[in-house]
């Protein structure tokens, strides 16, 4: 549990590192990552596949803060085959997801859909295999959507806005072009296109490649009826009662209350605080 706490942590301080950093030095190009298959689990799962309390190890870190490989790997089976030694990403999360591409899907035996990370309700089930258990998901498995994260500053820098989907144009030795990209806009991204073994296979892709959108045109005529629909804040909930021991900005995002109230024990980080200045909440400090 205080792994946790710190992992957390570090999380925000690289946070506040990224806010102090120029853009890309690569004008106008977009460094593409090559996104093998991999599992993100919920604490809960972990504990069922490794053992009571257990802990995922750092591996390595990867381009977005935060984020690391794991050392623990697990097996994917499906009805007509597995996939063994699949990377646990980390830090654990609040669902468990896993993206495969589709030639993993045919070896499985599964027809898992095509969604943008996170988007799990309905997905196909899996069923994970660890060292101490096994865990059978009834939804969780994708073909993750081509996307690429950005910082708001770089969302203004390319004219794009979170959740539009545009269309790529990727060089190399067999240059591609991808529609239906998707792009995500959050403080906590650094500037980055994840395509999956399958897309880059197909142009021949490796790492260190970039990438450049080339529908500007569509992009300004985008409009605002073809933005994700905003909550009122009428439909929002007033209060939410936070009961984990650390509030970070990433919960205080996550949460639709205009009313955080947290016990008097509860750490909340300074870019929480920021966050909840910023996002005109009220953070409400609960007596035990």
């Amino acid at each position: 549990m205080q792994e946790n706490l710190i992992q957390k942590v570090v999380e925000e301080v690289l946070q506040q590192v990224l806010k102090n950093q120029p853009s890309s030095q690569h004008d106008g190009k977009i460094p593409v990552g090559v996104s093998a298959r991999h599992v993100h689990l919920a604490q809960a799962e972990v504990e069922q596949l490794f053992g009571e309390n257990y802990q995922l190890t750092p591996k390595f870190e990867l381009s977005q803060p935060g984020q690391f490989a794991a050392e623990e790997t697990v097996v994917i089976a499906g009805p007509k085959g597995s996939v063994e030694r699949v990377r646990i990403l980390g830090p654990a999360r609040s669902l468990s997801q896993v993206e495969i591409s589709w030639t993993d899907a045919m070896k499985l035996g599964v027809k898992p859909p095509l969604r943008i990370s996170g988007d799990i309700k309905g997905s196909s089930p899996v069923t994970l295999i660890g060292p101490k258990g096994s865990v059978v998901l009834n939804e969780g498995l994708i073909i993750a959507q081509a996307h690429i994260h950005m910082s708001p500053a770089d969302s203004a820098r390319f004219q794009v806005v979170d959740g539009q989907s545009v269309q790529i144009k990727i060089e190399g030795l067999r240059s591609i072009i991808l529609s239906n990209v998707t792009i995500r806009v959050s403080e906590r991204y650094r500037l980055e296109m994840h395509i999956d073994t399958d897309e880059a296979n197909a142009g021949l892709i490796q790492q260190g490649a970039f990438a450049e959108i080339v529908n500007a045109q569509a992009n300004e005529q985008m409009n605002v009826k073809e933005l994700p629909p905003i909550v009122s804040q009428a439909e929002r909930p007033l209060s939410y009662q936070f009961d984990k021991k650390l509030l970070s900005q990433v919960e205080v995002l996550e949460i639709e209350a205009r009313e955080i109230v947290v016990p008097k024990k509860t750490i909340v980080t300074a870019l929480a605080y920021d966050k909840i200045r910023e996002l005109n909440k009220t953070l409400t400090i609960r007596s035990e």
